[in-house]
């Protein structure tokens, strides 16, 4: 289990003080698949370098299957670092390497007899499906490729944990997906806890469990990735769970907008808004809707909007909820 009590960062400036994360308190299970997302500045990349101690914390601990990392001596840290590996947007590929020896780099220092180093690589390369671009250089693969050998390198030392920082931001959508699927499949397979560090909502409603959303050096919002998605609650979760409230408001007009989540419990595709004209006599405007059905079921969300006058907008709240459906006026 990794443990994060109390913690802050702060960075001294001739001409600030910037304080980057303020009293972090997050637990993530061993064998979990946890996020961590924010816009830009929200300090998550702080963060996860602070879960590596990559950056000392100003204040508070990390505590990495039960040994506080800040308490360890620099040789100490080091071998616990080991255990917990990273992988970047940029790749961060030896070029003058082949990709076997890339692979192979990490062993190298950790004075691993070279036919074993070897070896392993070779193991790697399978995972990840590269098994015959050993001999390639990071030039003569494509950015998705090049991103299944960091990972395949970031695995050598055989971690329990693996930190993904913006891993798949340089990719394109088919690519990214292709990445998050290995990523799945390497902690289920090799049961390691992975912390996925994004600003794309899409990447963690794929593949985590449960999600933080910082904002400004705090947590603004944790929980399970399906209630956060289905219900936010903070104002930057809205925001970035929502993207599109903002525009749809200034084109609403004199029109009350009421939000209309879907969460796939006791949901359906069914004519929602048909029978609420039937039934009540209102007459609603799709201003906007982003939602899939997988199994009959329906997920995500619609804003419609209705008359703007109180006995309205009651007996529409009044019929969503009789119709077990999250709403709220936006």
């Amino acid at each position: 289990m990794i443990e994060i009590k109390n913690l802050s960062k702060t960075f001294v400036t001739p001409d600030n003080t910037v304080e980057a994360l303020k009293n972090i308190n997050l637990s993530v299970n061993d064998g979990e698949i946890y996020g961590i997302i924010g816009m830009s500045g929200a300090g998550k990349s702080t963060l996860v370098r602070c879960i590596n101690m990559l950056e000392k914390p100003t204040s508070g601990t990390v505590i990495v299957n039960g040994v506080d990392l800040g308490s360890l001596s620099d040789r100490e840290l080091r071998k616990e670092r080991s255990k917990i590996t990273m992988i970047f947007q940029g790749f961060n590929l030896l070029m003058q390497r082949n990709c076997l020896k890339n692979i192979c780099f990490p062993l190298e220092i950790a004075g691993v007899k070279k036919a074993e180093a070897k070896k392993r690589a070779e193991e790697l390369l399978e995972i990840v499906g590269l098994p015959d671009k050993a001999k390639n250089y990071p030039a003569q693969l494509s950015g998705g490729q090049q991103q299944r050998i960091a990972i395949a390198r970031a695995l050598a030392t055989e971690p329990k944990v693996l930190l993904c920082d913006e891993a798949t931001s340089a990719l394109d959508p088919n690519t990214t997906a292709q990445i998050l699927d290995l990523i799945r499949d390497i902690n289920k397979r090799l049961g390691i806890t992975v912390i996925v560090i994004t600003h794309q909502m899409s990447v963690v409603e794929s593949i985590c469990e449960r999600v933080a959303i910082m904002d400004n050096g705090e947590v603004a919002e944790e929980g399970k990735v399906s209630e956060i998605f289905s219900h936010p609650k903070s104002l930057v979760a809205k925001r970035l769970v929502f993207p599109d409230s903002a525009e749809t408001a200034e084109l609403a007009g004199d029109e009350k907008l009421i939000r209309i989540i879907f969460n796939g419990h006791n949901s359906s595709a069914r004519p929602l808004i048909a029978e609420m004209a039937l039934k009540e006599g209102i007459t609603a405007n799709i201003c906007y809707a982003s939602t899939k059905t997988i199994s009959g079921d329906l997920y995500g969300n619609m804003i419609i909007g209705i008359p703007n006058d109180e006995e309205t907008v009651k007996r529409a709240m009044a019929f969503l909820k009789e119709e077990n459906v999250t709403a709220e006026e936006v």
